[in-house]
């Protein structure tokens, strides 16, 4: 990334806004900002790199998960006390990278916080593909695959049905529900874009694609009426998923008897935890496309510092959470709680512990310096910490628990296999490859919204009696393009 010069926007003056939207004065320079990736003939250098590199990724993928299936789950590094491993590892981990998506969209969104107008569009998008990502290891880990229909609940000649008391189950109910709410949300959001796409288009193609998806948008006060209302009510139907996605995951270890994972503490520890990561993937994923694409002045160092907070906080929740884990474990003076724990830290896993503590706990404080938060280059090295430090929490949290039980006699170590490793890749190519093809084809960032956080929308702002927008505000809401505009 070249040079890293930026506006201050993050200091604000009492009486007085900071702006959210640096550089455009006029509404049809954001319409072309957003626009400009998605209409260039050739993509930059970098995204093609970047897109070859996943592409690879996820050849490496299929070959994994059909070596797998036609193997057996034995090509796996799991053992009979480690029955779950890098699998359910990063099922968690990928659920937890799609929570900021519609933290930021829904929640954010419901108490009228502007700041999110820059960065809600690719951070939705995110949450959608961090959860195909997820839902791709519960359904390589049943083993036979080819009887995966066995766990749905219709009749068979084996009278086989699922376990409706499980929280594994209840996963099923969850993510999915999340998932096609998350869809609707970010779909919706994307109609009034899609219809200035459409009106911008140059070729048939993209004139009836993106036509057939802005379902027909004109910018009538009939269709942002009604698309308001429809936003508002999946924003509120989205915020509780928030929680209870995470919540109903962590039931899945909560609720078993196992030292190290049977403790209450779970469902706010998850929901901080996912938090913290999503926010971390929204800050690693924010920094390039801004530079990469130009989109300096949308994506501001205000949401940018405005994000690193939220990680500094949900970082210090992580953190109290670590700590009260021990102090449960040594308060209940149950023997088999104390192992675990003493184990975690000083045991066969420790040095996956430390960097788990050294990545979610010692990192994030650094952001207490304005300095810091504000730094590009630091913002995104501390974010990838962040990330590596959330995996190997789910890492320690699920291994160190089934290697160290009950029983010495029982225990095993376990040791990832190349096909471990490779799924594990792959899984990360897989996103790369959909997020890369968002930033290509569609809007990175919520064009009407952007607008509507603008001096100019205000039909009092000040500019205007002093012509310094007037003439903008007009040439707006005739030039072609803009009918997905809040100004026409």
């Amino acid at each position: 990334m070249h040079g890293f010069t930026e506006i201050d926007n993050t200091a604000d003056t009492p009486g007085t806004r900071a702006p959210l939207v640096l550089g455009a004065t006029r509404f049809h320079e954001v319409t072309a900002t957003v626009c400009r990736p998605n209409e260039s003939t050739r993509p930059p250098m970098a995204w093609t790199v970047m897109f070859v590199i996943s592409l690879l990724l996820v050849m490496n993928l299929g070959f994994c998960v059909n070596y797998l299936i036609f193997t057996g789950v034995g090509v796996w590094g799991l053992n009979n006390p480690v029955m779950w491993a890098f699998d359910i590892t990063n099922f968690v981990f990928w659920v937890g990278i799609g929570h900021a998506g519609t933290l930021i969209s829904a929640i954010l969104f419901l108490f009228r916080q502007k700041w999110r107008t820059g960065i809600n569009r690719f951070a939705e998008a995110m949450t959608i593909f961090a959860v195909i990502c997820a839902g791709l290891f519960p359904g390589i880990h049943v083993g036979r695959v080819w009887m995966a229909y066995w766990l749905f609940p219709i009749p068979n000649q084996m009278e086989m049905w699922p376990q409706f008391r499980s929280p594994l189950l209840w996963d099923v109910f969850a993510v999915s529900t999340y998932f096609t709410v998350s869809l609707m949300f970010w779909y919706v959001g994307l109609i009034p874009d899609l219809a200035t796409m459409r009106d911008r288009a140059k070729g048939k193609v993209q004139q009836i694609a993106y036509g057939l998806f802005a379902l027909g948008w004109r910018g009538s006060n009939r269709h942002w009426h009604r698309y308001e209302r429809a936003y508002l009510l999946l924003a509120a139907l989205s915020t509780p998923l928030v929680l209870s996605v995470h919540s109903v995951v962590s039931f899945d270890f909560a609720t078993s008897q196992l030292p190290g994972w049977h403790t209450t503490i779970f469902p706010p520890y998850f929901v901080a935890g996912a938090i913290f990561s999503g926010f971390a993937m929204v800050v690693t994923l924010a920094v390039p496309a801004r530079e990469l694409f130009g989109l300096k002045n949308l994506i501001t160092l205000r949401h940018l510092d405005n994000m690193n907070k939220v990680i500094l906080v949900t970082g210090c929740m992580v953190g109290y959470a670590y700590g009260m884990e021990f102090f449960i474990a040594w308060y209940s003076g149950a023997l088999y709680e104390k192992f675990a724990f003493m184990n975690r830290a000083f045991g066969q896993y420790a040095w996956a512990y430390w960097i788990m503590v050294s990545c979610n706990v010692i990192t994030p404080q650094l952001f207490w310096s304005k300095t810091v938060r504000t730094s590009i280059p630091l913002m995104f090295i501390l974010s990838l910490f962040v990330n590596v430090g959330m995996w190997f929490e789910r890492f320690v949290i699920i291994v160190s628990s089934l290697a160290n039980d009950f029983l010495p006699t029982s225990w095993d170590k376990f040791v990832p296999t190349w096909v471990d490793i490779g799924t594990m890749l792959g899984a990360f190519g897989l996103f790369g490859v959909l997020f890369l093809l968002f930033c290509r084809f569609l809007p990175m960032i919520a064009i009407a919204e952007v607008k509507a956080v603008m001096p100019q929308a205000d039909p009092h702002w000040e500019g205007w009696q002093h012509g310094n927008g007037a003439g903008a505000h007009v040439a707006a809401a005739h030039e072609p393009g803009e009918s997905g505009s809040r100004s026409a």
